[in-house]
């Protein structure tokens, strides 16, 4: 028997009205794998990323995390979120908080650490994304690429079993895309499980364990970044492929 994955999506469904958004979807993501999506823009990816964390409910399926199958909603809810981190498009930090807070608040109301506690786990981990030093701004001071690098801060703080990147560049200026990819490759170098939907081909190429590639609501095909990007085996993926690596 192989081992079970930590994410697990067994024919999961989603529509939104007419549109069939993920169609008869499996994916199962390894402990300590990083699986990069990518594809066409309505695709589907999104919605996956959010169903995963159950920011989307499923129509039919099942999504399993650890073995645990994704509850409703209620406290396994919030117990479950604080397993699976996600990081958005636009950073979604509260505004008003500094950013230290930011990074403490979910330990202390989540996990009910000590406030003290938390916040040197919070220092640690804003120094450990490059911005110790903006602890006591708030994020409206910070550039996209600082405040971006906050909510990973605040996704590791919660000490998940995996994290999910919801186009987490695709908000940012080109020159702070960098930066944040940075601390991305680090986490995937430290064997943290990560599922990420990018645009962004050169981090699929260097940190991904794997490449899913979707397109209208379905996996058209899964392989190593080398296969993928070197021998595809879809038209779709062809096409896609000769579009975006000709500019």
């Amino acid at each position: 028997m192989t081992e079970q994955g930590l994410l697990v999506l067994d024919k999961v469904n989603k529509r939104f009205g007419d549109h069939h958004v993920l169609r008869d979807v499996d994916l199962d993501v390894k402990r300590g794998e990083v699986v990069v999506v990518i594809g066409p823009s309505g695709a589907g990816k999104s919605t996956l990323c959010r169903a995963i964390n159950r920011l989307e409910t499923i129509d039919s399926g099942t999504i399993t995390i650890d073995g645990t199958p994704l509850p409703e909603e209620g406290r396994q809810l919030a117990r479950l979120r604080a397993e699976v981190g996600m990081v958005f498009q636009s950073f979604n930090l509260f505004a008003h908080k500094r950013v230290l807070e930011n990074v403490v608040l979910g330990q202390v109301h989540v996990l009910k650490k000590p406030r003290d506690e938390a916040e040197k786990r919070g220092r640690e981990l804003l120094d450990r994304v490059g911005i110790g030093a903006q602890a006591d701004k708030y994020p409206a001071q910070l550039s996209g690429g600082q405040q971006q690098r906050v909510a990973i801060a605040r996704a590791l703080a919660m000490d998940p079993k995996a994290i999910l990147f919801d186009e987490p560049t695709s908000a940012l200026d080109p020159e702070m895309v960098n930066e944040v990819l940075e601390v991305m490759t680090g986490l995937a170098r430290d064997g943290m499980t990560m599922v990420v939907v990018t645009h962004e081909m050169g981090f699929a190429r260097r940190a991904a364990d794997r490449v899913v590639f979707m397109a209208d609501g379905e996996i058209v095909e899964q392989s190593t970044p080398d296969d993928f990007f070197g021998t595809p085996r879809s038209e779709r993926a062809k096409s896609f492929l000769a579009k975006i690596l000709s500019h």
